[in-house]
């Protein structure tokens, strides 16, 4: 991909690479930068706390490297230095990293905005958003941060990427290479906090009031957030089923103390206030290089990482370096982990250290340097299953075509539709008893789910389940999912949750963890859907009992092989509890319903006649 390293250089640099430790990683950085805190003005007055670590040799001049961020630059104090750097290849390549307290957190000034709106028509000093707070910040780096060449990069994982998107809109001919990595992009249709309108209660929850960081503060501190110890068990699916009803959660726990909580519960559908927070359509005559990054087992945003780079992709169909990178792993996985595998799933390479030496820094080299020869392709994906690195023209890939995977009768899945002038299959879902979304008993919702072993929920009577026969030959999934599900219910509303499934074979001897992998259900995609949104998520419309409604919904894209031997599953259930919020099965809103307006439903999965229930999968021939 890269003729950037020569074969020595890379042995060299992995030896290298092998001997270094968290100790050695915050020496390095200690003996060979300066650190400086310093307020940078914007346009309208506000200052911002920046830290600027230099190094400390003068002989040459440096791109900087710039990170926003919501969740603190600390350590503070000028001889209080971090341990590590996202990627220390970087580090010892010869950058000044700068690190930013967002408008509002922790030592820097103004008020803060969750995910604040971007203006693209700015007339007055006063009109702020992120994407000019980046631009004034570059400009005064630009002018006063030493020895640097011009050049200025942006990068950073989650919220941090969600201001690296908006460093693409800031207009400043500067910022030559940006890297969202796992950035927040809708957090009503797929990223955080909601998932095709489904609300995610644990990390909503956890993270606003539990972690703290939706509490509010009175002026610049340098910590924030308070521990929560008000769980009084280790269950978190007990906790969650415990509080009950939504509003519950601010009567007992949240009260008045976090407002971007009441924003939540104010906005059940894709309005104005929801729709302002999505960059995407602002994504037009992009300028810099653009590498978005993303984990395919990221539970919290993996929408965001697949839709930046279409949002490009689609509007701007002039030539311009527009990358996608998408590895085998959690969220932030390839600069936390060195991802090799997740829970039981392994991956036969360290894909972390590949991403940080052969992809990050050639990309930031070429771009803010003039290093190297960049020959990277447009979508750099890691093929799950098979276990190897795929390079793609674009993506989805051409080669994919679709191919409709029907239901069957007796569970079964296939590429032929089934010719029954009648079929379905129904289940009783009681929202007392929801399906957990996984058979672990833990608190904090876990990372490997992505991946689960899912023979826990085939087991349950409220989730279906449909396989092919056993495969002859291998069937390569890249690309989206679209689920086509013809429903009936005995409720006024219902959430489909539908699962990809890979089904090990049974005669597998492998074993891990102490686990046997043979029959193993290995998770490789779910979602749901509130049936409420199938025709609009601006205008939510009840089901009516007796008529059959087809909700048709895509997945997030999935790049996985399936091996022979193996099966092709489909799970279809109701709840994916506590990961998303319980469903009334009532036409309510939500976020102002009682614990008496849960009530158990009837649904049925239809599958034959024009109601033919089925997935359709990216096949690469």
């Amino acid at each position: 991909m890269f003729k950037y390293i020569l074969p020595v250089c890379m042995l060299l640099g992995s030896i290298v690479a092998k001997a270094q430790t968290p100790a050695a990683d915050s020496a390095f950085i200690r003996d060979n930068f300066n650190k400086k805190e310093v307020m940078i003005p914007m346009r309208d007055g506000i200052k911002l706390f920046t830290t600027i670590y230099s190094p400390k040799n003068k002989d040459q001049k440096y791109p900087i490297l710039l990170n926003r961020t919501p969740y603190s630059c600390a350590p503070y104090g000028k001889d209080a230095y971090r341990q590590n750097f996202q990627n220390m290849e970087l580090a010892r390549a010869g950058y000044i990293f700068v690190y930013q307290d967002v408008r509002g957190r922790y030592m820097s000034e103004g008020a803060f905005v969750d995910v604040r709106p971007f203006n693209p028509d700015k007339q007055k000093k006063t009109d702020i958003d992120e994407a000019s707070d980046t631009y004034d910040t570059v400009d005064w780096l630009l002018k006063n941060a030493a020895n640097n060449n011009g050049r200025v990069g942006v990068y950073g994982i989650s919220y941090p990427g969600f201001y690296s998107t908006m460093a693409i809109l800031a207009g400043h001919p500067a910022i030559k290479a940006v890297s969202p990595q796992a950035p927040v992009t809708d957090w009503f249709k797929g990223d955080d906090f909601h998932h095709n309108g489904a609300f995610c209660l644990m990390d909503a929850f956890a993270f606003y009031y539990a972690a703290g960081f939706g509490l509010g503060r009175t002026g610049p501190e340098t910590k924030h957030g308070r521990p929560f110890t008000g769980w009084n068990t280790p269950d978190n699916y007990q906790f969650y089923l415990k509080t009950g009803a939504l509003p519950n959660f601010k009567t007992r726990f949240v009260k008045d103390s976090v407002p971007f909580w009441d924003s939540l519960m104010a906005h059940p559908n894709y309005d104005a206030w929801w729709q302002a927070r999505n960059p995407r359509p602002h994504l037009k005559d992009v300028q810099p290089a653009v590498m978005t990054v993303g984990g395919l087992f990221d539970a919290e945003d993996c929408y965001g990482a697949w839709n930046v780079y279409k949002a490009i992709e689609k509007q701007n169909p002039r030539a311009q370096p527009n990358y996608l990178v998408m590895g085998p792993w959690v969220h932030g996985g390839w600069a936390r982990t060195e991802g090799d595998h997740l829970g039981r799933v392994h991956f036969d390479q360290k894909t972390a250290e590949y991403y940080k030496s052969q992809v990050e820094l050639p990309f930031f080299e070429y771009y803010l340097k003039d290093k190297g020869t960049l020959e990277m392709a447009d979508a750099l994906v890691f093929q799950t299953g098979e276990n190897e690195w795929k390079r793609w023209s674009q993506w989805p890939p051409i080669e994919a075509q679709p191919v409709i995977y029907y239901f069957q009768e007796k569970g079964g899945l296939s590429t032929e539709a089934p010719l029954a002038f009648q079929g379905f299959d129904e289940y009783l879902s009681d929202p007392n008893k929801p399906v957990p979304y996984t058979e672990d008993v833990h608190l904090r919702r876990t990372n490997t789910y992505m991946c689960d072993d899912q023979r826990f929920a085939s087991r349950r009577p409220d989730v279906l389940s449909f396989q092919t026969e056993v495969l002859k030959q291998k069937v390569a999934i890249d690309g989206p999912i679209t689920a086509e599900i013809y429903l009936s219910s005995t409720g006024s509303d219902a959430d489909l949750v539908v699962k990809l499934i890979d089904v090990y074979p049974d005669t597998l001897s492998k074993v891990e963890d102490g686990v046997p992998m043979g029959g193993y259900q290995m998770l490789v995609r779910g979602e749901i859907m509130r049936t409420r949104y199938r025709n609009s998520f601006e205008r939510p419309e009840q089901l009516y009992e007796g008529n059959i409604h087809r909700i048709k919904f895509e997945l997030p894209d999935v790049a996985h092989t399936f091996l022979p031997g193996h099966r092709i599953m489909i799970q279809v259930q109701s709840s994916w509890f506590p990961l998303m919020d319980r469903n009334p099965q009532k036409f309510v809103n939500i976020y102002q319903a009682s614990d008496d307006d849960f009530v158990k439903a009837n649904h049925r999965i239809y599958r034959s006649g024009r109601n033919l229930s089925n997935v359709t999968l990216s096949v690469v021939r």
